[in-house]
């Protein structure tokens, strides 16, 4: 659950502000969309190794 400090001096869309912002940085919206189907693990394992494999490609050749 998100609670937040909303000071009598705070406008409304401040503390909406604050609220998207705690929204976002707590995943759940992520979580909720990676849980509406099963993933294998070998095939989360293979996303991993491909991405590693993508950012050494384009960073790690930089020298």
């Amino acid at each position: 659950m998100l609670i937040i400090d909303a000071r009598e001096s705070d406008s409304l869309d401040k503390a909406l502000k604050k609220y998207k912002r705690k929204f976002e940085k707590a995943g759940t919206l992520k979580e909720l969309r990676k849980r509406q189907y099963f993933t294998k693990p070998s095939i989360t394992r293979r996303q991993e190794f491909l991405k590693a494999a993508y950012k050494q490609e384009m960073y790690g050749n930089q020298g």
